[in-house]
């Protein structure tokens, strides 16, 4: 992906040296009834949902990105849904269609 992932420009020799690698464990999985059944910073999630189209697409985000990002919940899902392929208007009644499993 550091080269050749479409929503990131490609890595240059300059970044380089400023690069660090990290390696996340992904256990204790736990499929919740509610898409908003999970903590900002606590937990990963990764959500499965059926596309405009109608095929089935998911989306994964660690722990840490939406701290980092500074996002809440919903700016959480919609950016997933978004990373996912979705591509109509998101609405809270689409967000109810979403399967939501945390770690």
């Amino acid at each position: 992906s550091a080269l050749k992932d479409s929503r990131f420009p490609p890595m240059t020799r300059d970044e380089l040296p400023r690069l660090f690698c990290s390696v996340s464990l992904l256990t204790n999985f736990e499929d919740v009834c509610d898409y908003m059944d999970w903590e900002v910073g606590v937990h990963g999630i990764r959500i499965e949902f059926i596309n405009e189209k109608g095929s089935k697409r998911t989306a994964t985000y660690l722990p840490e990105v939406a701290k980092e990002q500074g996002w809440d919940h919903i700016q959480t899902i919609d950016s997933l849904l978004r990373k996912g392929g979705y591509k109509a208007p998101i609405t809270n009644e689409f967000r109810k269609t979403i399967k939501l499993t945390r770690w």
